[in-house]
């Protein structure tokens, strides 16, 4: 076979790494070299090994004195496999591989004097004589797409984030704030000599870290990294699982971001796609010429609106798989956390199918049972090895207990995205304001199931794309209204109790819907109005930052409190949040109207001068300006169910919130 050719696009190698140490090589009873020892083997069909990344792939290593690079992929089914690439012109008889004799179906080889950076593939014949070329399934880098090879590559990297990885229990707590920017990183930013250029990992962070520093936000959670060959799809349909994009660089550099991140005090949450994975003829799909990662029955192993893969998690070596996949990116990685792509898909049998197109469980339900006990094993082995970070459940039905321990029965996710929150909220907010008092319970319905669970609010990519358009362009009125109304909105999401979570461009009021093929409309931030919405984001951060009752009772009822729903004609509402501390609650009333209106009198907790500590209508965030700039004494009149009265000016299309001074 004719040597295949590389663009320059996919060699843009930087100076190799040294092979890093390995362990002794075991020696099987055929005299070859292998990594997997009898316990790999076990836990591996067991569907409970963990460390995979360490034994499957490609490994440069020395073997009786030589340089070379050893590789072992899974493939049962196979009856002769091959590693093709650069270094033997693809021929696929140079380099066979050797089947293990414990019918694991693991094949195996060393391939003298190639290491880092060579392009490969596997050339698999199945037994029924059907050949295929699979790029590697635990490959940590591949080509450049279009081009689908994979490469040796190690992840050995000399890390300098100890002091971020020692206290990260302190920002990724339950009782802590986490504020999260959401990013797709082909198109948060590009090269603005040539737009058509995505940034390297490298420029990426230059930019992001002091951004996110100055933005105030707690985390950052990248849309998915992992090696994948269709841009539209944004990153979730995945063929690399066990690779950052090779799009942006290689691992180094994206483990260096992170590390960035990390010595700047934030926090690096990744999107994880184990829901579904593309048909693409490299990847996954059929890769030793059976359903060998998918369900071999298409009730279970097709995904109607994606037209991809599911994974069959029924299967022993497929669970460990994932359970390896997840492990690796907080391992070798340090990522903080993982928030689970499309967990509902995965819980239920009849997900988007209709009648007849979906199998009943044993028990005749339509819960997929074993993709709850994959959730569960998943989630205490990662919380086992790293207590600190956080598993988030991207999760839009009333399942119970995504969020609750497993000793309890739940799936035991640390959070979940509250999707009704957000649909709820948005939809009241697109209303005119003269309209907003008939649906006053689409803003406190929240609370009726709101401590069921450890929410997220997600203001997230998916609603500002396919026609939705940006947030401000939801928002009703004129160019003033629409800016006050995204102000209000943010004033609300960042004083709800639950986690925040922003995608990028709402944090200064994009315009445009978003378009993952070019960079966000940074030139918006030169205009009053956007600029405006910055400066107010800024200030919640900050607010949610340092005040302890917008955090240490998130997830509690206890922490929350209604204080008047009642007013629709006004369309105004008045809760409190709490701290531990009496002294730390805080006030805060919301006015969904563009009427002004002084003197408007609430209920609250406690005697004496109340100060204003935020105000969404200040004229640096392109308000009126209309504040209560001095201390307001209460009045000795119960209210609300409160002991005391205080007479507050609520601007027009604004919130304010209060704090006890004396």
């Amino acid at each position: 076979m004719a040597k295949r050719k590389t663009t320059a696009a996919a060699d843009n190698t930087p100076t190799l790494p040294e092979p890093t140490p390995v362990e002794q090589p075991i020696q099987t009873p055929t005299g070859a070299y292998s990594r997997f020892t009898d316990l790999d083997i076990h836990l591996f069909r067991e569907g409970t090994h963990s460390k995979l990344y360490e034994k499957f792939g490609s490994h440069v290593v020395t073997h009786q004195g030589v340089v070379g690079t050893y590789f072992a992929v899974w493939a049962p089914s196979a009856k002769y496999v091959a590693i093709i690439g650069d270094f033997n012109g693809w021929d696929r008889g140079s380099a066979p591989m050797n089947v293990r004799w414990d019918s694991s179906g693991i094949w195996e080889t060393f391939v003298p004097n190639i290491g880092n950076g060579e392009t490969y593939k596997y050339f698999i014949v199945h037994e029924g004589g059907r050949e295929l070329e699979k790029g590697d399934p635990y490959a940590h880098l591949w080509e450049v797409p279009p081009l689908t090879a994979s490469r040796v590559w190690d992840t050995y990297y000399e890390w300098n984030d100890h002091e971020w990885m020692s206290t990260r229990a302190e920002k990724n707590g339950l009782n802590k704030p986490v504020s999260t920017y959401e990013v797709h990183m082909a198109s948060w930013r590009r090269d603005p000599s040539n737009p058509e250029r995505e940034l390297t990992y490298g420029e990426i962070a230059d930019a992001l870290v002091p951004y996110v520093q100055e933005m105030g936000f707690t985390h950052v959670e990248f849309m998915p990294v992992m090696q994948y060959p269709y841009a539209p799809s944004w990153g979730y349909q995945v063929t690399g699982y066990y690779a950052p994009s090779s799009r942006f660089g290689h691992p180094q550099d994206f483990m260096r971001m992170v590390e960035r991140l990390h010595q700047a005090g934030i926090g690096v949450i990744l999107d994880w796609v184990p829901a579904h994975f593309p048909g693409d003829a490299h990847g996954l799909y059929e890769f030793d010429g059976t359903h060998l990662y998918e369900h071999p029955d298409p009730r279970k192993g097709y995904h109607p609106d994606w037209k991809s893969y599911i994974f069959n998690y029924g299967r022993p070596e497929v669970r460990s798989f994932l359970l390896s996949n997840a492990m690796f990116w907080l391992d070798r990685c340090h990522a903080d956390g993982l928030r689970v792509d499309a967990v509902a898909s995965m819980l239920y049998l009849d997900y988007s199918r209709n009648a007849g197109e979906w199998e009943p469980n044993i028990y005749g339900g339509r819960e997929n049972l074993d993709a709850i006990s994959l959730f569960k094993e998943i989630n205490e082995a990662v919380y086992r090895e790293f207590p600190d970070i956080q598993m988030v459940a991207e999760e839009s039905t009333a399942f119970p207990g995504v969020s609750r321990p497993i000793y309890t029965g739940g799936l035991g996710f640390g959070m979940k995205w509250m999707m009704g929150w957000m649909n709820d909220t948005l939809r009241y907010f697109e209303r005119e304001p003269i309209n907003r008092k008939y649906h006053q319970n689409e803003l406190t319905f929240s609370t009726i199931y709101g401590f069921s669970e450890n929410y997220v609010l997600p203001l997230s990519h998916d609603e500002v794309v396919y026609g939705k358009h940006s947030l401000v362009s939801k928002m009703p009125g004129d160019e003033w209204q629409r800016f006050a109304n995204l102000r209000l909105l943010y004033t609300y999401m960042f004083t709800h109790f639950g986690t925040k979570l922003l995608f990028m461009g709402g944090e200064f009021g994009q315009t445009s819907e978003w378009n993952f093929e070019r960079s966000l409309d940074w030139h918006l931030l030169d205009f009053a109005p956007h600029k405006g919405i910055a400066e107010c984001v800024k200030a919640l951060n900050q607010l949610y930052r340092t005040e302890p009752a917008m955090y240490e009772r998130s997830f509690s009822a206890d922490g929350f409190q209604w204080i008047d729903t009642t007013d629709h004609e006004n369309s105004v509402v008045t809760y409190l949040r709490r701290g531990e501390k009496p002294e730390e609650t805080l006030i805060i009333a919301l006015n969904m109207t563009p009427v002004p209106r002084p003197g408007y009198r609430m209920g609250v907790p406690s005697t004496g001068f109340y100060g204003e500590i935020f105000n969404s209508d200040k004229a640096d965030f392109y308000g009126s300006g209309l504040l209560n700039a001095e201390p307001i004494h209460t009045e000795d009149a119960p209210m609300h169910g409160q002991p005391y009265a205080l007479p507050v000016t609520l601007p027009p299309l604004a919130g304010v919130v209060l704090k006890w001074i004396e």
